[in-house]
């Protein structure tokens, strides 16, 4: 009997490590694209590297919850676990060169186009691009650059607000996108129209005082076959949806910039068309899943406090 209580002491004086969905998430994702280059695909030129920065990733959230769970500065490490996906997404996404080589070695871009006249009967960003006023043109490129702005801001205004639930059913839903819509990079790689229908504009781009700036340090990013589908469609879809949600006074503050965005996504030659239209089904699967387990894991939590009363008494 001694030894039983000896051992409930032990099993209640050490912490429990918990990892979030969206810790599973990151975890599975870059496990995965880490093997994958350290395994089949080691050929690759930067294949070690990126398997390096992947398994870094993979390793994050493991190690900051178990670090979560002791040491004084709990709250500086349970922030960074917290918001530990976005810069996995920030970074992982210059990380994904060598993987989109060995999949996917050709580009698509040629078949977006025709899918794009077939569809809409024109090209988007060379219809745009001749319509839109200068000094629209430098409000719509700051708007692009507010990618990482909104989805951060949200998620913190939650983080917060102490906004728990939330919080995590936002975060679990921005790393489904991605994870998502790095998968289709690699099977669907394409440059976009600024580089592919490069021909086809009168020039470059034409804004008022910004446009040039912002413009040339666009033209050579790390990795560039990034356009099916539209990421930046996505998680501004999804800054919207969940703001309108959970915090409409972000939504109200967001809604024209991240429209916005959208814009400028096709009126700064960054995406067909269709990638824009391909997002939305990977934002709905990924809010409705993300619903789906934060109600899934609220019920477990209710079913497990009768249960835990019944064991105290």
């Amino acid at each position: 009997m001694n030894d039983e209580r000896a051992e409930q002491a032990l099993h209640q004086d050490t912490p429990l490590v918990e990892l979030r969905a969206v810790d599973l998430v990151v975890v599975f994702s870059c496990a995965c694209a880490a093997l994958l280059l350290l395994g089949p695909f080691r050929w690759a030129p930067g294949a070690g590297s990126s398997a390096f920065v992947f398994a870094v990733f993979a390793l994050g959230p493991l190690l900051l919850r178990t670090l979560e769970t002791y040491g004084p500065r709990k709250r500086v490490v349970s922030f960074i676990a917290d918001f530990w996906m976005l810069p996995v997404v920030s970074v992982g996404h210059g990380m994904l060169g060598p993987l989109v080589s060995a999949v996917t070695p050709g580009l698509k871009d040629a078949r977006i186009v025709a899918l794009d006249q077939h569809l809409f009967g024109a090209q988007a960003s060379v219809v745009l691009g001749e319509w839109t006023p200068r000094w629209l043109m430098d409000v719509l490129l700051v708007c692009y650059y507010g990618h990482f702005l909104w989805p951060l801001a949200l998620g913190c205004a939650l983080y917060f607000a102490q906004r728990r639930e939330a919080f995590d059913e936002y975060l679990l839903a921005l790393g489904l996108f991605f994870a998502c819509n790095f998968v289709f990079y690699t099977w669907v790689p394409a440059i976009g129209p600024r580089f592919f229908l490069h021909a086809a504009f009168p020039g470059s781009l034409q804004g008022l005082w910004l446009t040039p700036y912002l413009e040339s340090a666009m033209l050579q990013p790390t990795f560039v076959r990034d356009c099916f589908p539209s990421g930046h469609t996505g998680a501004a879809l999804l800054v919207l949806v969940y703001a309108w949600r959970f915090e409409r006074r972000v939504f109200r503050v967001a809604f024209l910039p991240v429209l916005g965005l959208i814009a400028a996504t096709l009126v700064g030659r960054f995406h067909y068309a269709t990638d824009l239209v391909c997002a939305v089904p990977l934002v709905v699967g990924a809010v409705a899943v993300a619903a789906v387990w934060s109600r899934w894991a609220r019920g477990s939590l209710a079913r497990q406090v009768p249960w835990d009363v019944i064991v105290r008494s």
